[in-house]
């Protein structure tokens, strides 16, 4: 297929979702939801699951309840030595350099987070800029102008560029603004709620494609390089 960019997600989608940081990231993730709500790490994660799928992310379910310490938040979940949990990914490098189209990063995480795994994975020099969550002011993916501020910073164009990302409701933000998207893996493919505020723009009726592939390593096969 043809394109020229491709904005590709971060976690669980440059690197697989069995990495022990991804493991990592949930855990201090519910750590906070612990500490939020007073109450043990087990019940927090029953709270979370009954209710994240109404919300972009962790966080702005917890800002949705009342928390305002954002960058408490952040620093907690992703803390300096964060990437001593990860794994250099074998043959990333080579892949990404085999695709010829201009590349990008759009993740719901801190750029500083960004910043750290590329480095770890030694591909941060292959990306043309990071948008973090901050950019969209926290209104992150499946929000419509955090795809809209990654294109503007990227310098893409929204009809040739490929989005890429290992959530369903993620890709399928993407594809509601009439955009190609590739959803990577199953762990984590699951929509909205159907009774979750809509991401969606009021006056979109067109909606795009979604494709389903193993991993990133499928993608030149997939681009036909």
């Amino acid at each position: 297929m043809d394109f020229k960019y491709l904005l590709f997600d971060l976690d669980n989608t440059l690197y697989p979702s069995t990495s022990d940081m991804d493991a990592g990231i949930t855990r201090r993730m519910m750590e906070c939801v612990a500490e939020f709500f007073n109450c043990s790490l087990e019940e927090a994660v029953k709270i979370r699951r009954e209710n994240i799928s109404h919300y972009s992310t962790t966080l702005e379910w917890l800002r949705a309840q009342g928390l305002t310490d954002i960058e408490k938040y952040l620093v907690h979940v992703h803390p300096d030595n964060e990437c001593d949990e990860l794994k250099k990914e074998e043959g990333l490098r080579e892949l990404l350099l085999s695709l010829p189209q201009k590349k990008s990063i759009l993740t719901n995480a801190p750029r500083e987070h960004a910043i750290r795994v590329l480095n770890k994975l030694e591909v941060s020099d292959l990306f043309e800029c990071i948008t973090d969550i901050r950019d969209p002011e926290f209104f992150g993916k499946p929000y419509p102008q955090a795809y809209e501020v990654a294109l503007k910073k990227s310098g893409f164009k929204f009809e040739e560029t490929l989005f890429i990302d290992d959530m369903q409701k993620y890709t399928d933000g993407w594809a509601a603004l009439g955009g190609t998207s590739i959803l990577i893996g199953n762990k984590n493919g699951r929509p909205l709620s159907k009774d979750a505020k809509s991401m969606k723009k009021a006056d979109q009726k067109v909606w795009g494609q979604t494709y389903r592939l193993k991993s990133i390593y499928e993608l030149p096969e997939f681009l036909g390089i």
